[in-house]
């Protein structure tokens, strides 16, 4: 299955930061919070979004850095994805 952005949005995987301690420990994510940094997974055409023309900025690799709580959550086959609005994106990561 393939899921496609419409409109001004953004399809992101949250990239998975291994956590390791000095001696080389990886530390376990299971109670941490949501990453804040994504890889742009797809894009939206953008258009013209509530009476303005949306130009899309980030494309198809990006990694940006969004809001904690922004977006809606999806798991598809079993990998989760959250979909966003480009003004919801903070940052693109270089």
């Amino acid at each position: 299955m393939k899921l496609t952005p419409l409109a001004d949005r953004v399809l992101l995987k949250p990239v998975e930061a291994m956590e390791t301690t000095a001696s080389g420990i990886i530390l376990s994510t299971a109670n941490k919070e949501k990453p804040v940094i994504s890889e742009v997974i797809a894009v939206g055409p953008g258009g013209l979004v509530d009476g303005n023309e949306v130009k899309m900025v980030v494309k198809v690799g990006d990694k940006v850095v969004v809001a904690k709580y922004a977006g809606t959550e999806v798991k598809l086959d079993d990998v989760d994805y959250s979909i966003v609005r480009q003004s919801e994106i903070l940052a693109i990561v270089e």
